[in-house]
């Protein structure tokens, strides 16, 4: 009986809200205390013949033999130009109105690994959570295509999730070493990604998957914070003990907090990803490139200190702190040792609190927005100057091998997490040719 309440209770408001935009039904009431990752078609039609969510001038029902989306667009609207993204997720296409051939749109194609269970809630969670996060600094869901079921696709019909265009990743231009930004120019990436990051932790939405091939920006230079598939959003209730999964967040960008098993976290998550983010404006590489849980330890131990209960008193809760080898009498060195790479002190210092070891230190998006690197000489400009000159569009996935660098891509388990609660606990680490910092 608690199951039916739940699930009814899900797709009204959630229904009510999709119909009704204007409606800004508490996300936390939504998204929280749902554990399934499909919804089960059996379960589904147990309550109604159909399922209507409606987003703006789309709904996706879902029937008794197969899914279809008869009310969205046909994604053959558009023409699909070029492939300019791949992984767990499924395909992202540069594509364009084929009325309006100056439309330009990015395609994010749904994967429906397990088609037959339902409609992932990973895909359910990013369209809501879009469509309550509109910010010029987050990046802008659309409208939502579908292809129709047929013999040509097994009778399987796709969703896509059609973006605003954006003509590059951070990972992308930092992989091309003749595109050099200005110390001015870092700033202003760095202060819209806190103004994105301020945004979303102000609307109790987490983003969980910090990493520069998520920051996108445009040909104008104006920064999108992208990829919300792993978004959730939290409870505003501090005095309830949480259980989020801590399989989120590409390794290289997770904070120490994840890799040692917490579960009730929040915003500082996601400040610590920003914080490596920064200091790869500089680096133009990932700076700690670890290839499990256990080296990624060592390594933020070697750059941030021991990981000790004098410097984070509530580690010792952590389930997995007796159960991984960490350095002992290691000295914080954030400063000492990116200072020959960040040739700004005030950034170095920016840097090292996003980097704080106890995350109940670690700097918020609101106080490092107002942190006297932004407010010094140079202040922050625009980057058309600097983008003008490129002629083409950067994105990781389309960097020459010899270029693109390697990325360890925890997501693929994290996602996997996400989908399934039998997921492999490994890491999943993709070879590649790049530079390392430390």
């Amino acid at each position: 009986a608690r199951g039916f309440v739940g699930f009814f209770l899900f797709f009204f408001f959630f229904s009510c809200a999709f119909c009704h935009p204007g409606n800004q039904l508490p996300v936390t009431f939504i998204f929280t205390g749902v554990r399934r990752t499909t919804w089960s078609r059996a379960r589904l039609s147990f309550l109604c013949q159909n399922i209507i969510i409606t987003s703006h001038h789309c709904v996706i029902g879902m029937s008794k033999d197969l899914l279809d989306y008869p009310f969205c667009h046909d994604v053959n609207k558009y023409e699909k130009m070029v492939k300019i993204g791949q992984g767990t997720f499924g395909e992202v296409f540069k594509a364009r109105n084929r009325k309006n051939l100056k439309e330009i749109v990015a395609l994010k194609k749904v994967l429906m690994d397990n088609e037959k269970e339902g409609f992932p809630i990973t895909a359910l969670r990013e369209i809501k959570i879009l469509q309550l996060l509109k910010h010029e600094n987050v990046v802008n869901l659309m409208e939502i295509c579908r292809t129709k079921a047929s013999p040509y696709n097994r009778n399987k019909g796709s969703i896509y999730l059609v973006f605003e265009f954006c003509e590059h990743d951070l990972a992308g231009l930092l992989s091309n070493h003749q595109i050099k930004f200005q110390v001015s120019e870092m700033k202003k990436l760095i202060q819209m990604l806190l103004n994105a990051l301020y945004f979303i932790h102000s609307n109790k939405i987490l983003h969980r998957d910090m990493k520069a091939a998520n920051v996108l920006i445009t040909k104008n230079g104006v920064l999108k914070l992208a990829d919300f598939g792993l978004a959730r959003a939290v409870h505003v209730n501090k005095e309830q003990l949480q259980r989020y999964t801590n399989r989120v967040v590409t390794l290289w960008y997770r904070p120490p907090e994840l890799l040692l098993g917490e579960r009730n976290y929040g915003p500082p998550i996601d400040l610590w990803g920003a914080g490596c983010i920064m200091a790869e404006l500089w680096t133009r590489t990932p700076i700690m490139q670890g290839n499990s849980e256990q080296h990624q330890l060592t390594l933020i131990s070697h750059l941030c200190g021991s990981i000790t209960s004098e410097v984070w008193p509530a580690v010792e809760k952590l389930d997995l702190f007796n159960k991984m080898v960490l350095p002992t009498n290691q000295k914080r060195r954030v400063k000492e040792r990116l200072r020959s790479y960040v040739n700004d002190n005030l950034a170095l210092d920016l840097i090292d609190q996003m980097l704080t070891i106890d995350p109940s230190h670690r700097i918020d998006a609101d106080t490092a927005l107002n942190h006297d690197f932004f407010w010094s000489d140079p202040l922050p400009s625009d980057l058309t100057r600097t983008l003008s000159s490129v002629n083409k569009s950067m994105f990781e996935f389309l960097a020459p091998p010899h270029g693109r660098r390697g990325q360890v891509q925890a997501t693929t388990a994290a996602a996997a997490q996400a989908r399934s609660s039998t997921a492999s606990q490994s890491s999943v680490v993709q070879s590649g040719t790049f530079d390392r910092v430390f």
